[in-house]
C-alpha cells in the first residue's frame, strides 16, 4: 500500500450518476448535523462560533479531498475542547494556530514514516480514561450556561476545578427560564431521534429554542449576547512565531496530533466496517495534518475525523469523498447566508447540545466494565488518566498514563520471563525418561532453558546460568525467546566470555530470527563460534555428548 494515495483517485472509477446524487444528499444532511455541533464545540473550546464552521469548511474539504478513507467526515470534535481552551487561555488564538500547525506537521511526518499502524499501541485504558475525562470537563463547563448563572467580573473560569467551584459559589444566581429552555432542548434531543432519524435533534432543539426565546421575549443569554458573530469568509492569517513559543507548545502540539490520529483512524475503522472498504492509514494521517495546517492558517481550530458525522454520512448514502466535500461547501453557504441568525441561539440550548456530546463520548459503560473486569494495573491506568484529565489537563494525563502503562507492561514481561535449569534424574531412574517425556542429558553437560523476551528489565537473570566444575558444556535453549535487546546480549556475552576463559563450551539451541539478528550485528556469533549454534535441542545434546566425551 502506498504511503500517499488519496481515496478519491480510486473512488471515482466507475462513478455513476446515481451515486453522485446520493453523495450530494448525504453531504447536505451531514452539514445540517455539523452546523450546531461546530458552533457549540467552538464555544466549548473558547473560540468564536464561526471558527467552528471555518474548521469544518477548510479542514473538512481538504481532508475529504486528500484522505485515505472514502467516507470520513472531519471537523471540530469534543476531544479537543479542553486542550484548545487551555491553549487559547494561555497563548491566545495566535498560540493555538501555531500549536495546530505544529500538530499538522507531526501528523504529516507520522504518515510519511508509516506510523499509521503505531496508533494502535496506545492502550485502550488510556484512550477510555481521557475520553471519559474530556466528557466530564465538557459537561462541567456547560453547567453555567445551562442554569443561566452569572459570575462576578474577573472570575477565573478556565480549569475544570475552577468551573465546578464557581458553579457552587454562584448557584444562587440561577435563571429558571434558562433552565427550562435547557431542559426542553435536552428533551428534544433525547426524544426526537425516536420520531425522525433523518433530521438531527440538535437542529430541532436550536429552532425551537430560538422561537421560544424570541417570541416569548425571555431573558435568556444568546450567542449574540456573549460573542460577536461574523459571516465573513475565512481569511489567511499567519500566526506569530518565536522559538520560545514553539518550545512551550510542543507538548500541546503532540497531544493534538495524537488525538487527531487516534480519532480519525478510529473513525476510518468504524466506517470501513459499515461500507466493506479499507482505508489507507498513512494517507489519512497526511491528509489530517494538511487539513489542520490549513485550518489554522484560515482562522479555524484543530480538526479530526468525527465518528458520529461519518456514520451519518454512510447511513445517508455517502460512498465517496465527494460527500465530505459537499458537506464543507454546504457549510460555507450557510456561513455566508445564515450565520448572523446564529446570534439568536440561546446559550442553554448550546449547553444541552454539549451535554449530549459529552454523554455520547463518555463511553461510561466501557468505563464501568473495565473497572469490573480488568486487572488492577489496567484499572489504575484508567482511573489515573481520567483523574488527571479532569483535575489538570490532557497533556499531563496522556504523558503520565503512557509512562505508567509502559512500566506496568515491563513488570508483566518480567513476570513471564524465566531462566531455568533442566531437572535431572538419578541414574537408576533413567528407564522412565520416555514415560516422563524427558530427554537424556550426557554426563558433563548442563542445560538451561530461557522462556520469554530477554530485555534490560530481566537481563540480570542470565546470572542464573552457572556451571559445575565437572561440566564441560552448557547448552542454552532459546526457542521460547522471541526478542532480545542489547542489554540482555551484553550480560549473556559476559557469561559466555567467563565460560570460555574456564575452557567450557557454550552451545545455543534454536535461536529465533530477531535474537540471531542482534547477535550477528554485535559479533556475538564470532565469540561463540558459528558452529555452536544448533537448530534444535536434539542436535545440541548430540554435539554436547561428543564434546563432553573428549
Amino acid at each position: 500500500m502506498k504511503v500517499f494515495q488519496p481515496k478519491i483517485m480510486t473512488a471515482l472509477k466507475g462513478y455513476k450518476k446515481e451515486q453522485v446524487v446520493k453523495d450530494i444528499v448525504a453531504g447536505i444532511i451531514v452539514a445540517i448535523i455539523a452546523l450546531p455541533l461546530s458552533i457549540a464545540l467552538a464555544i466549548a473550546s473558547g473560540a468564536n462560533p464561526e471558527q467552528g464552521l471555518y474548521t469544518a469548511i477548510v479542514a473538512g474539504f481538504i481532508i475529504a479531498l486528500m484522505g485515505g478513507s472514502r467516507v470520513n467526515i472531519s471537523g471540530p470534535t469534543a476531544a479537543f475542547a479542553t486542550i484548545v481552551a487551555g491553549i487559547i487561555s494561555a497563548h491566545g488564538m495566535s498560540g493555538l494556530a501555531l500549536a495546530t500547525i505544529m500538530a499538522g506537521i507531526i501528523l504529516i511526518l507520522m504518515g510519511i514514516f508509516k506510523f499509521g499502524s503505531l496508533i494502535k499501541y496506545i492502550p485502550y485504558t488510556i484512550t477510555t480514561g481521557f475520553t471519559a475525562g474530556i466528557a466530564v470537563t465538557i459537561a462541567v463547563g456547560q453547567v453555567k450556561d445551562f442554569l443561566g448563572l452569572s459570575y462576578p467580573d474577573g472570575t477565573k473560569n478556565v480549569e475544570t476545578i475552577d468551573k465546578a467551584v464557581n458553579v457552587v459559589k454562584n448557584i444562587s444566581s440561577w435563571n429558571y427560564m434558562a433552565l427550562l429552555i435547557g431542559l426542553l432542548a435536552l428533551a428534544i434531543q433525547i426524544i426526537w431521534p425516536k420520531i425522525n432519524k433523518k433530521i438531527p435533534g440538535s437542529l430541532i432543539a436550536v429552532i425551537v429554542g430560538v422561537l421560544i426565546v424570541k417570541l416569548g421575549g425571555l431573558k435568556v443569554n444568546t450567542i449574540g449576547d456573549l460573542y460577536s458573530i461574523s459571516r465573513s469568509l475565512p481569511k489567511f492569517t499567519a500566526p506569530a512565531f518565536s522559538f520560545e513559543l514553539v518550545k512551550e507548545l510542543i507538548p500541546s502540539a503532540f497531544t493534538i496530533a495524537i488525538l487527531a490520529g487516534i480519532e480519525s483512524l478510529l473513525s476510518c475503522v468504524v466506517s470501513d466496517g459499515m461500507i466493506g472498504s479499507h482505508h489507507n492509514s498513512n494517507t489519512e494521517l497526511i491528509a489530517q495534518g494538511t487539513g489542520n495546517i490549513a485550518s489554522a492558517l484560515f482562522g479555524g481550530i484543530p480538526a479530526t475525523g468525527a465518528i458520529a458525522r461519518t456514520a451519518a454520512n454512510v447511513k445517508n448514502g455517502g460512498r465517496s469523498p465527494i460527500s465530505g466535500m459537499v458537506h464543507s461547501v454546504t457549510l460555507l453557504l450557510i456561513l455566508v447566508v445564515l450565520m448572523p441568525y446564529a446570534s439568536w441561539i440561546p446559550m442553554p440550548v448550546i449547553a444541552s447540545i454539549l451535554f449530549m456530546v459529552a454523554y455520547n463520548m463518555s463511553e461510561w459503560r466501557h468505563f464501568r466494565d473495565i473497572c469490573k473486569t480488568a486487572p488492577k494495573s489496567d484499572i489504575l491506568v484508567l482511573l489515573l488518566t481520567f483523574g488527571l484529565t479532569v483535575a489538570f489537563d490532557l497533556v499531563v494525563a496522556i504523558e503520565v498514563g503512557m509512562v505508567l502503562a509502559a512500566f506496568l507492561f515491563l513488570k508483566r514481561m518480567t513476570e513471564v520471563t524465566e531462566v531455568r535449569n533442566w531437572t535431572y534424574i538419578a541414574e537408576d531412574e533413567k528407564q522412565t525418561d520416555e514415560l516422563h517425556g524427558l530427554k537424556p542429558v550426557p554426563k558433563g553437560v548442563s542445560v538451561y532453558e530461557i522462556n520469554g523476551p530477554m530485555f534490560f528489565a530481566v537481563a540480570d537473570r542470565f546470572a542464573h546460568i552457572t556451571l559445575n566444575d565437572s561440566d564441560k558444556v552448557v547448552i542454552i535453549r532459546m526457542r521460547n525467546v522471541p526478542a532480545m535487546d542489547l542489554t540482555a546480549l551484553r550480560n549473556l556475552t559476559n557469561i559466555c566470555t567467563a565460560f570460555k576463559k574456564a575452557e567450557k563450551t557454550v552451545l545455543l539451541s534454536h535461536v529465533n530470527e530477531q535474537p540471531m539478528s542482534v547477535m550477528k550485528k554485535a559479533g556475538f556469533d564470532k565469540l561463540i563460534g558459528e558452529e555452536n549454534f544448533l537448530p534444535n535441542i536434539d542436535a545440541a545434546l548430540a554435539k554436547a555428548g561428543e564434546l563432553a566425551a573428549k
